[in-house]
């Protein structure tokens, strides 16, 4: 068998190089014409998508793209099929400010069975340009409550429900809906099932299925916000829109007891890591749900305050570990904590809409509260020990112990603390006398937690001692 070189092995790759841009030139000429047919026989999509969660900031981001990207890519409709216990104020105002400024009609289609438009879906479902429901299922109940779903005093509950109402009645006039069947899921916690929201205007109609809705709508002129359109449904694909793994990752860690949970953990084992530096687990660690904290508490109504708090609190226990025994700083990092957790989400917020409420679950900070305070209760109590407690020695310790050779780190006078095999020990000189920090000792007795030593007559440097001349 042979080997091409030379001149024919380039001929023959020159030739194989020019045959591949040749084929890579046909396949071109061939998908682009493919695509040009696409573009031209395929009808304009129906794009749905799927939203079956609180109304927050995440809600506001998966929506708000869903509709620009249902605009860039010419749908016909956009159907939102939703199922949602409602969620905050804020963002339910940025999604129907988005739903208004959509240049696609926007349909709302309730389901499936058993599904709800509550509170915050209320607002959102009447502003669609047409608002489907499958059957057993219910929409309203949008009343105004508190950050944490409490009943609000007189004047403030009657500026946010006032509130409320103003946007619900707009939403209604805007759309042709019924105001004061509307008004009523605001001023008196109304809520309506499928058969009685058709009946009352606020839904156009009752549906058991999607295909059923999309055949339903073929034909239909829909509002949108440059006017008036006429959709063709009949035969349009179905382009189905769900969240994204980083728009869920975001909606799983907008959690507050999450959040919570992650600021601890990753201030204590920061506090850790410079604690005993070298390891760098405890840091990244610590790094890594410290900065899975933030991400989750930026898309909540966090409130500085309480940050704060834990952020002191975990200083405090930093301090507590660097200078063990005292336990203020213990007690103090532990309420601070504790605190910081009541005040983080939700305790300070403005009043919202039922269904969505975050805050820290109490049993939650009743457990970071004792296992807190548990460890800063048994360091110090083993600091207490190891300065004031009574500790055995086994007399094969103490056997072990005579004839060693330690460094005084504590004034010996005669009484003071020497280091022994690597830990700290009460010791006295035998015979009486001193010794600085830093002179070497024998060990020649074990007295309980007391060793008995002797000078070895060295010096810092470990050399020997002179012997002072006496006078004669």
């Amino acid at each position: 068998m042979s080997v091409l070189t030379g001149p024919a092995a380039a001929r023959i790759a020159r030739r194989l190089c020019a045959l591949a841009c040749v084929a890579a030139a046909g396949v071109g000429l061939v998908a682009g014409s493919a695509r040009g047919v696409s573009r031209s026989t395929t009808a304009r999509p129906v794009v749905v998508v799927n939203f079956n969660s609180a109304v927050d900031t995440i809600a506001v981001r998966y929506l708000g793209g869903a509709l620009d990207d249902a605009a860039n890519a010419n749908a016909q409709v956009v159907i939102i099929r939703i199922d949602t216990p409602g969620g905050l104020v804020s963002s339910t105002r940025k999604i129907v400010a988005d739903i208004f400024a959509s240049p696609v009609p926007v349909v709302v289609y309730v389901a499936p069975s058993g599904s709800r438009a509550a509170s915050a879906g209320t607002f959102i479902s009447a502003a669609s340009s047409f608002l489907a429901m499958a059957p057993a299922t219910n929409i309203g109940a949008a009343a105004v409550v508190g950050a944490q779903g409490e009943n609000l005093a007189s004047t403030e509950a009657k500026k946010a429900t006032q509130d409320a109402a103003a946007l619900m009645r707009s939403i209604a006039v805007r759309r042709h809906r019924p105001v004061i069947a509307l008004q009523a899921t605001v001023f008196q916690a109304k809520a309506y099932s499928a058969e009685e929201a058709v009946r009352l205007g606020i839904a156009n109609l009752e549906v058991a299925t999607l295909d059923a809705l999309v055949r339903n709508l073929d034909g239909r002129v829909l509002q949108s916000s440059t006017g008036p359109k006429t959709v063709q449904t009949a035969g349009a694909p179905i382009s189905e829109v769900n969240m994204s793994f980083f728009e869920r990752l975001l909606s799983f860690l907008a959690d507050p007891n999450l959040v919570f949970l992650l600021l601890s953990v990753g201030g204590l084992a920061l506090i850790v890591e410079l604690w005993s530096p070298g390891t760098w687990v405890p840091g990244s660690l610590g790094v890594i749900c410290l900065l899975l904290a933030f991400a989750g508490l930026g898309n909540l109504p966090f409130s500085w305050a309480g940050l704060a708090l834990i952020l002191l609190g975990i200083g405090f226990l930093g301090f507590e570990l660097h200078a063990p025994g005292h336990l203020f700083f213990g007690i103090a990092g532990t309420t601070s904590i504790i605190l910081g957790g009541i005040f983080l989400v939700g305790y300070f917020g403005h009043p919202g809409l039922p269904g969505y409420n975050p805050s820290v679950s109490r049993w939650l900070l009743v457990s970071v509260a004792v296992v807190v305070g548990a460890i800063v209760f048994l360091l110090a109590r083993e600091v207490h020990l190891s300065h004031h407690g009574e500790r055995y020695v086994s007399p094969l310790e103490g056997k072990a112990l005579v004839g060693a050779v330690g460094e005084v780190s504590t004034r010996l006078a005669p009484s003071g603390e020497v280091w022994v095999g690597g830990e700290a020990w009460q010791a006295e000189l035998q015979g009486g006398g001193t010794a600085e920090p830093g002179e070497r000792v024998r060990v020649t007795a074990v007295d309980g937690l007391r060793l008995l030593v002797q000078p070895l007559g060295e010096n810092k440097n470990g050399r020997a001692k002179k012997s002072a001349a006496k006078p004669s």
